[in-house]
């Protein structure tokens, strides 16, 4: 029988193997080495390409089975992404089951269709046929464990209550479903990022038995606290130093070997002396300073503030802002952009770009693959001098603690000085009690209660009218 040379069939038997291919093809080989044992054919595959999963369990019902894979649309969407592993959920109903996940593979494996026919009235004459219908270039393992399970369920008295239908909404229902008493069940969304066991080598560490064990300077395993010697105050301290720690402005006197250095540090004593209270972007935009050296500098003229409406800024020595009401000018405002559709975007096109991507994070459904580093090549001149370097700027720019109208932040989450929102709106709301603060609170410092609240909103409607005009379809 003559058949297409793509649809070639490898034949068994239970005794041998042969190959039926073309009329034109059996013509131009030697009829000699037709069914001669030992002898091989060049067959042609098909073109088609299957993914296979190897699923760690008995299928007797292959719905259910797909079901628990997400089903061919899960299993495509899986398969687009490379990075992506292929999850495996016992309980697809459950919200929160936790999958199993599988690897990927490249693979060069066959398909192969298997047909076994038995002649009628002859149960002893069997014939086997086998065709290959693709190639298997890519291949699910699941060789991890699960990730630990919780049920969503109350234990009270030695009974056992599903929370299922009190926790999770099927259909829309009045306003008394949500106000039911329900026991709490907030679960992590995993428990361990890791479904394969690690060999955790325990050897003495070496570092940590040299670091004098002392509460001056011990914070953590093999931490000492860094050697910048600054000067932390907390909002309920009663004073506040007037001078910088000795080690302080030894440690600055021994890296202050340069001219610039000292230009730095007369550049840095006048700007405390024009403006006590500055935030550390205030300083790096205001002063072209190397970072490691600012961290040695701003010890010797200013102290920290850790808490209170201060927080996170730098107080020149001996200023009490808790003491000044001219001081309110300078307090925190911890401002975040407010992500929602009401505002016009969501997490997905946020206008303003997080620091830290999420993408960064290795989660359990997805693995990494160190990419190789391109290799850098510097020409150098001739003489084998180099060339004139281009002199590296540290300063920051002024939008890194500056906001003005028409503005958008440069970071989602920024920390404002209130003297550095250069909005009208927002200055009356400040001075709407100048001249009358009498006591310096805690959370709003010498500002009218829910100030800061009031500057949030007037700073979140004006990111709204920017990021609008720049897409006026929305």
């Amino acid at each position: 029988m003559a058949e297409d040379s793509r649809d070639n069939k490898l034949k068994f038997s239970l005794k041998e193997l042969t190959l039926e291919a073309t009329s034109s093809q059996s013509a131009s080989k030697d009829a000699n080495d037709v069914g001669v044992p030992g002898s091989s054919a060049t067959l042609q595959l098909p073109d088609c390409k299957f993914v296979c999963v190897e699923y760690p369990a008995v299928v007797s019902n292959v719905d259910r089975m797909l079901e628990s894979v997400g089903g061919e649309k899960g299993v495509s969407k899986t398969y687009a992404d490379s990075s992506r592993r292929l999850e495996l959920r016992f309980r697809p109903q459950d919200p929160f089951c936790h999958s199993l996940c599988g690897n990927r593979f490249p693979s060069t494996n066959l398909l192969l269709r298997v047909r076994r026919r038995v002649r009628k009235g002859n149960p002893e004459d069997v014939q086997i046929e086998m065709g290959i219908l693709g190639v298997i270039g890519t291949t699910y393992k699941f060789q991890g464990m699960a990730d630990f399970q919780y049920l969503a369920v109350h234990s009270e008295d030695g009974k056992h209550l599903s929370l299922y239908d009190k926790i999770i909404l099927r259909k829309p229902e009045s306003k008394q479903y949500f106000e039911q008493p329900v026991p709490f069940y907030i679960p992590p969304p995993i428990f361990s990022r890791l479904d394969n066991p690690v060999d955790y080598f325990y050897r003495p560490d070496i570092h940590h038995n040299q670091v004098p064990m002392s509460k001056d300077n011990f914070i953590g395993l093999n931490r000492a606290r860094r050697p910048h010697n600054a000067l932390f105050i907390s909002y309920d301290e009663p004073t506040v130093p007037s001078e910088c720690a000795e080690a302080a402005r030894a440690n600055w006197d021994r890296v202050c070997q340069k001219p610039c250095d000292k230009e730095a540090e007369e550049a840095i004593g006048k700007m405390f002396e024009s403006r006590p209270i500055w935030s550390r972007n205030a300083v790096k935009a205001n002063l072209d300073i190397h970072p490691e050296k600012l961290k040695l500098l701003l010890p010797v003229v200013a102290y920290y503030m850790v808490t209170g409406p201060w927080r996170s800024l730098w107080v020149r020595l001996g200023y009490d802002p808790r003491k000044n009401p001219e001081a309110k000018k300078y307090q925190v405002l911890d401002f975040r952009i407010r992500c929602s559709t009401k505002h016009g975007y969501s997490v997905s096109d946020m206008p303003v770009k997080a620091k830290r991507s999420t993408l960064n994070y290795s989660l359990s459904i997805t693995f990494n693959k160190a990419a190789p580093q391109p290799a850098s090549v510097m020409e150098l001149p001739p003489d084998g001098t180099s060339e004139k370097s281009v002199p590296i700027k540290y300063q920051l720019k002024e939008s890194s603690y500056i906001f003005r109208e028409g503005m958008l932040p440069p970071h989602r989450q920024m920390f404002y000085q209130l003297c550095d929102i250069e909005v009208e709106s927002v200055r009356k709301v400040i001075q709407r009690n100048d001249g009358e603060e009498e006591v310096c609170d805690e959370r709003d410092g010498w500002c009218l209660p829910h100030t800061a609240d009031n500057l949030r909103d007037i700073v979140s409607t004006m990111i709204k009218k920017v990021i609008r005009e720049q897409r006026p379809a929305w």
